[in-house]
C-alpha cells in the first residue's frame, strides 16, 4: 500500500501557491513636492515581485516534499546486477570453487542474514535488474512450494554438517537400569548421568520426592507424578500429558518407562516431533528458469532507498532553513 502516496504529489501545488501570496510588497508613490496636500490621496499599491533566492526557496520546498512523499511511497528501482548470495556459514573454499565453476567470478556477493536465501531473495527480487544472473550457494533450505522466480538462478547447496554434541540426560529412578538401555539403544551420543549438577537437555524423574529448586531442563519425562500437581489434570497428546511449570516443560506417561522396542521408538519419534523443530528441507544443487508469472512479495525491497531519501531530506531541510533565514535578514 505504500505505493499510494504517489497519489500525493498534488500537494506540491501547496507551497507555489502559497509564495505566490506571500509575494506582495507594499509599496506607497510618495511624491516630495511643496505642494503634496493638493494632490489626491493615494493609497498603498501591491506588487507581486520575485527574486532570484524566492524561487530558489520555492523550489527547495518542493524538492523538501516531493523527497518526503519518496520516502513514504518507499519506492523500489532495479539497480542490482549479477549477483552471488551467500547463505550463512558458508565454507569459503568451498563457495570459490562453485562461483568459479559457474562464472560468476566477476558478480557481487552478497552476505544474507539468515537462512532462508529464498525466502530473502524472493521479498527483494524487485531490486535486480532483468538481465541479471544470479547463484544462490551454501546451506540453502527449500519451502514447502517451489518458488517462482522472473529471474534464473542458478542454486548450490551443500549439507550442514551433523551436529557432534552430546545431549545430556539426568537419570533419577529405581528402574534407572532401564531408561539407560532406552537411550544406549538410540546411538544418538546421549550422556546418561544420576548426578544433578550441570545443564541438561533431558531430565527423567521417576522418584515420588521432589526434585531439587535449582535443578531446570527445558524437557521432564515424569515417571511418578506425585511432586507435580501441575500434571493431575494436564491435557495430552499421543498418550502424554503434558504441562508447563518454571522447571520446564513436563510429560508423563503411565506406560513409562517402555517396555519393549516398539514402545522405546514411539516415544522417541515423538521425543523429537513435538519438542524439536522440523529440520528444513535442503534441495539438491539446480537451476530454476525465470517464470514470466514469478510475482515478487509484497513489500518488495523495503527501505532499499530509505537511507538515500533520509539523508537527501536532511541536507534538503538545512539549506531550505538557512535560504529561509538569509531571506528575512
Amino acid at each position: 500500500m505504500n505505493h499510494l502516496w504517489w497519489m500525493a504529489l498534488p500537494v506540491l501545488i501547496a507551497p507555489i501557491w502559497w509564495h505566490r501570496q506571500k509575494r506582495a510588497r507594499a509599496r506607497t508613490l510618495a511624491q516630495p513636492l511643496a505642494t503634496a496636500r493638493f494632490l489626491p490621496r493615494v493609497d498603498a499599491q501591491q506588487q507581486r515581485l520575485w527574486r532570484w533566492r524566492d524561487r530558489l526557496l520555492l523550489l527547495l520546498r518542493c524538492l523538501l516534499l516531493a523527497a518526503l512523499i519518496a520516502l513514504l511511497a518507499d519506492p523500489v528501482l532495479p539497480w542490482r546486477g549479477d549477483s552471488v548470495l551467500v547463505a550463512p556459514g558458508t565454507d569459503a573454499a568451498w563457495l570459490e570453487r562453485q562461483v568459479r565453476d559457474a562464472g560468476f567470478s566477476g558478480a557481487r556477493r552478497i552476505e544474507l542474514p539468515s537462512g532462508d536465501a529464498l525466502g530473502w531473495f524472493a521479498a527483494h527480487e524487485n531490486e535486480w535488474q532483468a538481465g541479471a544472473r544470479l547463484l544462490i550457494a551454501g546451506n540453502v533450505a527449500m519451502p514447502a512450494a517451489r518458488p517462482v522466480f522472473r529471474h534464473r538462478v542458478e542454486l548450490r547447496t551443500v549439507a550442514p554438517p551433523f551436529p557432534q554434541a552430546a545431549h545430556r540426560i539426568a537419570v533419577v529412578s529405581p528402574r534407572a537400569a532401564r531408561w539407560r538401555a532406552l537411550f544406549a539403544s538410540l546411538d544418538r551420543g546421549y550422556l546418561v548421568t544420576d548426578a544433578l549438577d550441570g545443564q541438561f537437555d533431558l531430565v527423567v524423574w521417576d522418584v515420588p520426592q521432589a526434585p531439587p529448586p535449582s535443578l531446570r531442563a527445558p524437557l521432564w519425562w515424569i515417571g511418578d507424578a506425585s511432586a507435580f500437581p501441575q500434571l493431575r489434570a494436564a491435557p495430552s497428546s499421543d498418550g502424554i500429558h503434558y504441562a508447563d511449570s518454571a522447571r520446564g516443560r513436563l510429560w508423563t506417561s503411565s506406560a513409562w518407562p517402555p517396555a519393549d522396542a516398539n514402545a522405546a521408538r514411539t516415544l522417541f519419534e515423538t521425543w523429537q516431533r513435538l519438542h524439536y523443530a522440523a529440520v528444513a528441507h535442503r534441495p539438491p544443487s539446480q537451476v530454476m528458469a525465470a517464470e514470466a508469472a514469478g510475482r515478487s512479495a509484497p513489500g518488495v525491497g523495503a527501505g532499499a532507498l530509505r537511507d538515500a531519501l533520509l539523508l537527501a531530506l536532511a541536507v534538503l531541510f538545512a539549506i531550505e532553513r538557512i535560504l529561509a533565514h538569509a531571506r528575512r535578514r
